[in-house]
């Protein structure tokens, strides 16, 4: 086993961010560059990806894209056989469809969420896990959501899907204790990105803009990518298992101070 170092020393370390095309993916990407790590971008939306590494390398950073469906199991298996070494994993890429009550949601709808958060995560997570052991200094993370822990009306398709990703890092850091490989979850509230909220409403931007109607100030993609940055960044033996980010005007998935 190769001898662990202290985490907050990312030179030369590579961290791969799924769902890097935009939003908390992309402001992850780069931040964890601008700390010093190897970034691998990784999204379906190639040109994004391609972009964002552009910007970085020209920033002086080590980025690398790699176009990337986390459902599609064998494309996950080549991209891992591919990398080489792995030290950090953010598991990003996810998202929300529909806010139907259960009588009347779309199965359809339930099924892909799961498929993108859950089993995307799993897909990921199993393929990189080798080589983030390897490294002997390992670091998964899971971007879980506050809906991952409490229940909302409109929103049982999603918050299932997110309490599967909650669970999945929970359990995996229980089967893998001794290893060199810590488990991180963050779960974020109210993020105001650019698709997010219009993506889950099928691009209604007026929905979508009512989701943070009269919030003052929302949590953005800067502030999470932040803090997975900082919660990776910590020393080799600290490892911060749960850590919930919300905006100071919510109290709950259900308390939201609106100024109207």
């Amino acid at each position: 086993m190769t001898a662990a170092h202290d985490a907050s020393d990312s030179e030369a370390r590579t961290a791969v961010v799924t769902g890097a095309s935009s939003g908390i993916g992309a402001a992850t990407g780069r931040r964890l560059a601008a700390a010093g790590f190897h970034v691998v971008l990784t999204a379906r939306r190639k040109d994004r990806i391609e972009a964002l590494a552009d910007e970085l390398a020209a920033a002086g950073h080590r980025a690398t894209a790699h176009a990337l469906d986390v459902t599609d199991r064998a494309a996950v298996d080549a991209f891992a056989r591919g990398l080489g070494s792995c030290d950090v994993l953010v598991n990003n890429a996810g998202g929300a469809l529909g806010a139907d009550p259960v009588a009347t949601g779309d199965p359809e709808d339930w099924r892909r969420m799961y498929e993108t958060n859950v089993l995307g995560t799993l897909h990921v997570t199993q393929a990189l896990l080798p080589a983030l052991t390897a490294s002997g200094d390992g670091t998964v993370v899971v971007l879980s959501s506050t809906a991952g822990h409490a229940t909302y009306e409109g929103g049982a398709g999603y918050v299932a899907a997110k309490h599967g990703q909650h669970v999945l890092a929970e359990t995996l850091r229980l089967e893998i204790v001794g290893t060199p490989v810590r488990v991180i979850e963050v779960a974020p509230g109210m993020v105001r990105t650019d698709e997010f909220a219009t993506t889950r409403f099928r691009g209604d931007t007026a929905k979508a803009a009512k989701v943070y109607e009269g919030v003052a100030q929302p949590l953005t993609a800067e502030d999470v990518a932040d803090t997975i940055t900082w919660a990776v960044t910590r020393p080799s033996h600290v490892n911060v298992d749960l850590l919930v980010l919300r905006p100071r005007a919510q109290a709950s998935n259900t308390k939201v101070h609106r100024e109207l």
